[in-house]
């Protein structure tokens, strides 16, 4: 899995390197993601305006993900490509977590409790 961590004085941002999230990388992304979030900041935000195929295995795996992360911790989601946006929108998901245009307006804004 090809994530690249960059620590910001707002949040850690990791971009995510890849085209698809599915049910073949989705345990080495969980792995991988507590793996560079262990010591992060307040807000973890996930670069994903490389991913352009997200399925239920990699839909659940940002879930465990932002469980995992919670309550010290918030997880946040920026560049979502139309299909990747629209799996959040049909699931509800856009109501869970926080969605930006792209990852340079997500550290702009302050965190949201």
């Amino acid at each position: 899995m090809n994530l690249r961590p960059e620590a910001t004085p707002k949040a850690l941002v990791i971009h995510v390197e890849e085209d698809r999230i599915d049910a073949m990388v989705s345990i080495q992304f969980k792995e991988d993601i507590h793996t560079l979030t262990e010591n992060a900041s307040e807000r973890v935000i996930l670069d994903m305006a490389q991913v352009t195929f997200l399925d239920s295995s990699g839909l659940g795996a940002i879930v465990a993900v932002m469980r995992r992360l919670a309550p010290e911790r918030r997880l946040e989601l920026a560049g979502l490509t139309p299909a990747v946006a629209k799996v959040f929108r049909l699931t509800r998901m856009d109501t869970m977590v926080r969605l930006h245009d792209t990852v340079e307006t997500a550290i702009a804004l302050p965190s949201v409790a």
